[in-house]
């Protein structure tokens, strides 16, 4: 009877393995491996902290998706309000007690690692709106409760974020909340109101921003207004974009990135060194890496039978295009600069964290995608 047991646990982790979406594992891969060599280049060509950093955190972090992915659909459903919450007391404890970097107190020290508790909201807001609209009836979905409680669940943790003060991340968090409040079917009037008011709002909410958030905006208006100053971080990220031409300047070529012109080069502007070192047929292969990412996390959704992994997956993948366009928009100079991380290439634990816990949930989703969530 012991064997018997033993091997059908050893045949269904077997049957798991087999049910990974290998197409998105192996995009995740190809990505973490092109993120490493463009971490080795902003180290000069030499394995230096960033480069051991970020190998230890992608062979850590894809390992904790692996444990994830196995972990059964239903547990991430029971647990999402309780996760949901624990990060909102989380985010007040960054605020009272948090490390300052910059300016800004947006880290808890975990003596083994410095966690950015926005990042992980960003996922997690994702999963506890998921849940909310699991059971809900299409004719319920716009219901004035149903509207009131969304709101509350996405202004929530956005304020704390904005108190710390990070605007770029809070906008993100509510890009994800509202994604979740597309797929589940609100009226587009809500939206189209929402969008007017805020345009109708901005010059209210601009003087509300603090001296360099405006800064950041007049930059982005006019780069040239202080060309040494301000507007110097994408001045020259648009000069390298520009140098590498077709095909880049080489591997560990970059001018731009090796004369120290590119500040900031291994986190929210690691496109730019890519860009100049591979060109522009490197940087469409990228994006087409993405898009098979995307994709596949958007499939898994399509195929799995519980409404609140479609859920899910919808908004993770639609999230997931959002912050690559804002990141690369923002380092060509078509958004103003917010601090917006490229997934898995940007250098930063908190970010890979929270984007691997996403990938860990759509496997999850994949390999229990026959499983319906009363």
């Amino acid at each position: 009877m012991y064997l018997h047991n033993r091997l059908n646990k050893q045949n269904n982790f077997f049957q798991k393995i087999r049910d990974l979406d290998l197409v998105l594992l192996g995009s995740i891969l190809l990505l973490g491996f092109i993120s490493l060599a463009t971490m080795y280049s902003t180290d000069g060509g030499q394995i230096l902290f960033h480069t051991k950093s970020h190998f230890i955190k992608f062979s850590v972090f894809i390992s904790l998706m692996l444990v994830i992915s196995f972990m059964n659909i239903k547990i991430w459903f029971s647990i999402s309000y309780a996760v949901y919450f624990l990060i909102v007391l989380m985010l007040i404890w960054t605020i009272n007690f948090g490390v300052t970097a910059s300016g800004s107190q947006r880290w808890i020290d975990l003596y083994f690692i410095n966690i950015q508790p926005s990042e992980l909201m960003k996922i997690f807001i994702i999963l506890c709106l998921a849940k909310y609209f699991h059971r809900k009836r299409l004719e319920n979905v716009n219901s004035f409760y149903s509207v009131l409680v969304s709101v509350i669940i996405i202004f929530l943790p956005m304020s704390l974020v904005v108190i710390q003060p990070d605007l770029g991340t809070s906008i993100l968090i509510s890009i994800s909340g509202i994604l979740v409040l597309w797929f589940a079917g609100f009226n587009h009037k809500y939206f189209f109101y929402s969008f007017l008011i805020s345009l109708l709002s901005l010059p209210f909410i601009i003087s509300f921003l603090k001296p360099y958030q405006k800064l950041r905006v007049l930059t982005f208006l006019n780069p040239d207004r202080d060309p040494l100053g301000a507007g110097y971080q994408i001045i020259q990220s648009k000069i390298a974009v520009g140098s590498g031409g077709l095909f880049g300047k080489g591997f560990l070529k970059g001018t731009q990135s090796y004369l120290e012109f590119l500040p900031e080069k291994h986190t929210d502007f690691i496109f730019t060194l890519f860009s100049e070192e591979f060109g522009f047929l490197g940087s469409v292969l990228l994006l087409l890496i993405y898009a098979i990412i995307i994709y596949r996390v958007i499939k898994i959704g399509s195929i799995s039978r519980s409404y609140f992994a479609k859920l899910f997956c919808y908004s993770f993948g639609a999230s997931l295009f959002v912050y690559i366009v804002i990141n690369m928009s923002m380092v060509l100079g078509l958004l103003p600069i917010v601090g917006s991380p490229l997934p898995i290439m940007s250098y930063g634990g908190s970010s890979m964290l929270a984007t691997m816990i996403g990938f860990g949930i759509v496997m999850s989703a994949k390999i229990h995608s026959k499983q319906s969530i009363a």
